[in-house]
């Protein structure tokens, strides 16, 4: 169940008034070089973005931007570019899902109902996937295994398309210059 801060904060980006300047589909033709930069090494592009993100001050890391319960307990004050390489490594998904709300809650962006809908695809691959494995391991099936990994290989293509999207907002959609 959702604290009441969450629900609080899911509430508020409701409200936003900014949108994406460039939309989901049209980032890959605009950039195809970093697509295929996010899709072949998408740990990478997410250190990156997180790094342009929090505008190359590594002090103001945390985990997961703050939106995970383990946030601000990994002691990643200590070692941030370090805590950052193994987010990214560890916890591909969740270090782009936080960037992103980062991003939107900084420069008040609304969540398009496309994005909601990419986002709930990627949820519902990986439960699935999940499930798969489950299924897989208990009853020993290879072709039940190799579905899993197929599910699991569609979620991280999707989360590639917000690492290319991160990256048109950081540099076109937002009118914020570098610090």
């Amino acid at each position: 169940m959702a604290s009441e801060i969450q629900m609080k904060n899911i509430q508020l980006r409701q409200n936003y008034q900014d949108f994406w300047q460039t939309d989901l589909m049209n980032t890959m033709k605009l950039d195809p070089l970093y697509w295929c930069f996010a899709c072949w090494c998408g740990p990478c592009a997410s250190y990156l973005l997180r790094r342009r993100a929090l505008y190359n001050d590594m002090k103001r890391y945390k985990c997961c931007a703050g939106y995970m319960p383990c946030s601000g307990k990994c002691k990643e004050n200590k070692c941030p570019e370090f805590c950052l390489c193994t987010e990214v490594f560890c916890c591909f998904g969740n270090s782009v899902a936080s960037t992103r709300f980062l991003l939107q809650d900084e420069l008040n962006i609304q969540t398009t109902k496309c994005d909601n809908c990419i986002i709930a695809f990627m949820l519902c691959l990986q439960e699935v996937a999940c499930i798969f494995s489950f299924v897989a391991m208990i009853i020993g099936n290879d072709e039940i295994r190799e579905a899993a990994h197929i599910l699991n290989c569609l979620a991280d293509i999707a989360y590639c398309s917000h690492n290319i999207r991160l990256k048109w907002t950081k540099e076109t959609a937002c009118s914020v210059p570098d610090r």
